[in-house]
């Protein structure tokens, strides 16, 4: 049929042009033109026929009113025939008692015909004492004053909580990481304005009455049944101390069960605890290293926390191996035994390089595997500051676009020659640590591992070691960027970068915080025009959103900001932010763990440097002030 179809197809195609080429006669026309027509009908038909059909609302109205009308007709003509069924049937065994018709409005009236009756198995009534909302909590996003509200319905009473908590317990061997993950995402939680607060199991067990014994490598034998016994209940005492500070708390959001618990046995019973607590979630998460030479580090660092305070190093890294020794034997990684629980759970594998995430949902655990995946451990130098001295900072006004003035041009030059020389004398000493660890092996002759760029490393022949020291020191420095925001005060603080040298990058994200219809105004014009205002937003910066198109709040800017700091924590180079207050205010809090109260007070002065160096230990802050009389940079 499709070939026949094909044929026609080809025939008409080649008479239609032919005719146009050579055209016959009129009489030719009106006899053999329908002809060529109908030999092409199939194909036109078929065509047609894939073209949707467009309905109005109208014709969609009219089709639902039929529909609901042969129904009702046919379920009353059914239920009619029925009743007929079952009178007969009644009537032939001549009993009293008459059968009930299938359905109550089985006579074929015209209340039938408008209001059919409901369909079994399609519609449910829900009881009257039944409420859609009595087990409801919130799902998704988790409630932020200013910026995400939950609806509560009519009957909401406070202690009946809409919000879930979220419990994170730690697993992994010591000297892993853990406490370091837990701190940088404490830090990222509660930055987002999630409360969230860290119970360390050893820092209770070393000020535990029945753990008060010398708390050496048999203390934590897995054989030695009672120390276990002891350890198991310092762990639920904290335990209980978290679920009690996270029921009760009033912005309480996330805790974090800071321990090994390395065996299933003691995770069983800290998730038997929490499944008590129904408006309590659930993530463990596992930090692993296979990285000897960062396990190394780790050992070294122990030997500085209070376990070891005062004790002779030796005998402490022996004590301290033995100990990893004893959790090894017992120690039972993640895996089929949680997922057989459909538990949610993250391994994150040496910082971030793998992780494995299974069945997480929810918003903040979410958040949390997101952000584990970004971070990493690389030394770089993040510098901060605010633009160069605008023509608006001279009337104290706020937002708008004004330009530099000159002594803002005369810092962005000295900006520029200040972060050259800082990026260069960085990368040569990390180049210059990086070969003295490579050249040394970890002896106890060198416990003083932190960052010691004063110990002699040996020299090779005709200068070569100092020759590649510079030559790595040239390809660090290489990798550096700068962000400004997308105003021009900022982007001309940056123009003495070279986009040769730097990878100059312009973010609206980092736009100074939109004043709505206050922009260009100074404060004593809004203390004096709009003095409510002006007080309420004394009384809660962190909250106070600004009137008018586009205004916002402190919380606004820290969520536009949130990209960046992620970005800020996945990359490996160095960079130089050149924002505005607010914006530094609420990067700085992040970076130096400023609290909710204390980030939108803190003073940023214009012409101040701050360099920021994480480090796998934590982190250092250098802050650096202009100076105009020498045009160049001191420390303060």
């Amino acid at each position: 049929m499709k070939k026949k179809e094909g044929v026609h197809s080809a025939l008409f195609l080649f008479f239609y042009c032919f005719l146009h080429i050579f055209p016959p006669p009129p009489s030719f026309s009106f006899f053999f033109l329908p002809l060529f027509i109908t030999m092409d009908r199939p194909a036109m038909d078929r065509r047609r026929k894939t073209l949707p059909v467009i309905k109005t609302d109208a014709d969609i109205e009219r089709l639902i009113e039929k529909t609901a009308e042969e129904d009702a007709v046919s379920l009353a003509a059914d239920d009619l025939a029925a009743l007929q069924q079952d009178t007969s049937v009644s009537s032939a065994q001549e009993t009293n008692e008459r059968p009930l018709p299938s359905s109550p409005q089985a006579i074929l009236t015209p209340e039938t015909l408008n209001h059919p009756p409901p369909i079994p198995g399609r519609w449910i009534k829900l009881a009257e004492e039944e409420k859609p909302y009595l087990h409801r909590h919130s799902v998704g996003l988790a409630e932020i004053p200013g910026v995400v509200r939950t609806l509560k319905p009519a009957s909401y009473q406070p202690e009946r909580q809409l919000e879930t908590k979220l419990v994170i317990v730690m697993v992994g061997l010591p000297a892993r990481g853990k406490s370091y993950i837990v701190k940088k995402l404490r830090r990222y939680l509660n930055w987002l304005q999630y409360e969230t607060k860290v119970f360390n199991v050893g820092n209770t067990r070393r000020v535990h009455k029945e753990a008060n014994v010398d708390q050496d490598a048999k203390f934590f034998d897995p054989d030695n049944q009672e120390m276990k016994k002891v350890r198991d209940d310092i762990a639920m005492d904290v335990l209980e101390h978290l679920i009690e500070w996270l029921k009760n708390g009033t912005y309480s959001r996330v805790a974090i069960h800071d321990a090994t618990n390395s065996t299933v046995s003691r995770r069983k019973l800290l998730i038997d605890r929490l499944r008590t607590e129904p408006k309590i979630k659930l993530l463990l998460l596992e930090s692993i290293c296979t990285d000897q030479r960062v396990l190394e580090r780790n050992f070294r660092l122990k030997l500085l926390g209070p376990d070891y305070k005062d004790k002779d190093p030796v005998q402490a890294l022996e004590d301290f191996r033995s100990r990893v020794a004893n959790y090894e034997r017992a120690y039972e990684p993640l895996g089929d035994w949680e997922e057989d629980r459909d538990l949610q759970y993250c391994k994150l594998i040496n910082v971030g390089k793998k992780v494995v995430a299974y069945n997480i949902s929810g918003y903040l655990a979410g958040q949390c595997v997101f952000y584990l995946m970004n971070f990493n451990l690389t030394e770089r130098q993040i510098f901060v500051t605010r633009h160069g001295q605008s023509t608006d900072n001279i009337e104290d006004r706020i937002g708008g676009d004004a330009p530099l003035t000159p002594l803002g041009r005369k810092f962005g030059k000295a900006l520029e020659r200040f972060v050259s020389q800082q990026r260069k004398s960085f990368a040569l000493e990390l180049a210059r640590r990086k070969a003295d660890e490579e050249s040394d092996a970890y002896g106890m002759e060198r416990l003083e591992l932190l960052d010691d760029t004063t110990h002699p490393a040996p020299q090779g022949k005709d200068g070569t070691r100092d020759d590649l020291i510079h030559k790595k020191a040239e390809a660090l420095s290489a990798q550096f960027t700068v962000w400004t925001s997308m105003l021009q005060r900022s982007m001309q603080t940056a123009s003495n970068f070279s986009a040769d040298e730097y990878d100059v990058k312009h973010i609206r994200f980092l736009n100074e915080i939109n004043s709505g219809s206050r922009e260009g105004m100074s404060y004593e014009e809004i203390q004096r025009l709009y003095p409510d205002e002006f007080r309420a937003r004394q009384q809660n910066k962190l909250y106070y959103r600004y009137p008018g198109m586009g205004g916002e709040s402190y919380i606004d800017v820290i969520h536009r900001l949130q990209p960046l700091i992620i970005e800020l924590e996945r990359m490996t180079q160095s960079c130089l932010i050149i924002t505005h207050r607010v914006a530094l205010r609420i990067i700085l809090g992040y970076m130096l763990d400023w609290s909710r109260e204390e980030m939108p007070h803190m003073l940023v002065p214009l012409h101040t440097v701050y360099e920021y160096r994480p480090k796998p230990y934590g982190s250092e802050l250098k802050k650096w002030r202009y100076n105009e009389e020498k045009d160049d940079f001191e420390e303060f």
